[in-house]
């Protein structure tokens, strides 16, 4: 069977009033390593289209808080307990935009980021290894003691050494690639657990 954009989990998404259906692969993901809690406070890296945005919401108490960030515009959700940037991730000044919500450390940094692809797969590889590390490289510097990482990465050579760069940082490290992942796509979710 080829390609189907419009498969079970597009029509789920729609049914279940989700922005996109990789909203699944967030909550297969959160299903099994409990990465989000009430009341945390979560960055979205690569927030477009929103549902991601939208699960964080549905699963965090009325004291915990999102922060979205995105090239593309979430205009679609209106919640108090979430802020958003239309900003590019490697130009923001995370310093003084954490300040003033008064946020030091995150308790989760989720990236769901991908770069533009170009059709030449070693291109788009190292694309998506640059957005990684530079997620990861947030997480260095804002994510708690304990807290959780996600990040999509397009599978390449370089994902072994990116692997071992975060065990260097987490207790765990693991590997899903989510059943609602279309089966042509490379994509792989690595997710840190129990930050050091």
């Amino acid at each position: 069977m080829g390609y189907n954009p419009k498969d079970h989990f597009f029509k789920k998404a729609k049914s279940e009033d989700y922005l996109a259906r990789s909203v699944y692969k967030l909550q297969e993901i959160d299903e099994k390593h409990k990465i989000i809690r009430k009341n945390d406070i979560i960055v979205d890296l690569g927030a477009s289209p929103g549902s991601w945005s939208q699960y964080c919401l549905k699963k965090l108490g009325q004291d915990g808080r999102l922060i979205g960030i995105d090239l593309t515009d979430v205009t679609a959700i209106k919640d108090p307990r979430y802020t958003f940037y239309h900003e590019d991730i490697f130009r923001m000044n995370w310093p003084e935009e954490l300040a003033k919500l008064d946020v030091q450390k995150v308790d989760v940094v989720l990236s769901d980021m991908a770069p533009k692809t170009t059709g030449i797969r070693l291109t788009d590889q190292m694309r998506s290894l640059e957005l990684c590390e530079m997620a990861l490289q947030f997480s260095s510097s804002y994510l708690c003691k304990g807290g959780s990482f996600v990040c999509k990465l397009f599978h390449s050579d370089q994902f072994k050494e990116f692997q071992t760069t975060m065990k260097k940082q987490f207790k765990r490290v693991e590997v899903m690639k989510p059943e609602s992942t279309r089966k042509i796509s490379k994509e792989i979710f690595l997710i840190g657990l129990d930050r050091i």
